[in-house]
């Protein structure tokens, strides 16, 4: 049996799959996290840090790699992520983005009145396994890895087979306007793709990173689909854009 606990993170919602002799975290949350998880292991669950065994990290953003390495050092645990070649900041363009999105995390916390806290992690990150579309999460074999790239080149979706319920990270978030597609968006048919795939799936219900434990409709799904952008809609486009606009 499995108990899926949701703890409101530092920017996102935690999502920890607590078993009878083991637990799972669905993705590497922020730096900031990491005490909120231990403190959640040990004093509500009353259980060993030790248990914990296994982190998937969905893509390498700061809200859902942030805790990952830490975490690990501290538990032993394991962690898997998308089986693809590379670091997703890689180069001096990646260091940049790294540090872009540290401040863009930093922004979002200040937009939801959360106190300052230490989000420095690793631009890098060595998996102790590497997943691709369709696999079964390594000791958590009622868990599927589905690839569901266009966010970054990376990312991850997972789908606990016996309930029906997808865990799909950043490939929808919520606003008050209702669904829309994430930013950034650096593959936008990959994007288009993947959110096909998980409409195509009819979950009984899908969990998103930024918004909770949701069910989406067919025209839901929809709408998202045509907000989605066709071309990448990335941190440099971005800027160039807000230049322009300036210029005028």
């Amino acid at each position: 049996m499995i108990k899926l606990h949701k703890l409101d993170g530092y920017i996102q919602t935690i999502l920890l799959a607590e078993y009878a002799d083991k637990l799972l975290l669905l993705d590497g949350c922020s730096r900031a996290d990491v005490a909120l998880i231990k403190h959640f292991i040990n004093d509500t669950l009353h259980r060993p840090l030790t248990d914990l065994t296994l982190i998937v990290v969905t893509h390498m953003h700061p809200d859902h790699a942030g805790a990952a390495n830490k975490l690990r050092k501290i538990t032993g645990c394991k962690i898997a992520c998308a089986n693809v070649v590379g670091q997703w900041y890689s180069g001096f363009d990646g260091k940049l983005m790294h540090i872009t999105d540290l401040l863009l995390t930093r922004y979002v916390a200040n937009k939801k009145k959360r106190p300052q806290r230490w989000l420095w992690y690793s631009s890098t990150l060595t998996p102790d396994y590497k997943l691709d579309d369709g696999d079964s999460l390594p000791g958590f074999e009622d868990w599927q890895a589905l690839a569901t790239q266009g966010h970054t080149d990376r990312d991850l979706s997972l789908h606990h087979l016996p309930s029906n319920i997808i865990y799909v990270a950043d490939l929808i978030v919520t606003t008050r306007k209702g669904f829309i597609p994430p930013f950034p968006i650096f593959y936008p048919q990959r994007y288009r793709n993947s959110l096909m795939k998980i409409a195509k799936l009819e979950a009984k219900s899908i969990i998103l990173a930024h918004g909770g434990e949701v069910n989406l409709s067919q025209q839901e799904f929809e709408q998202v689909l045509a907000k989605a952008p066709t071309e990448p809609m990335t941190h440099w486009r971005s800027v160039k854009a807000k230049f322009k606009q300036i210029l005028r």
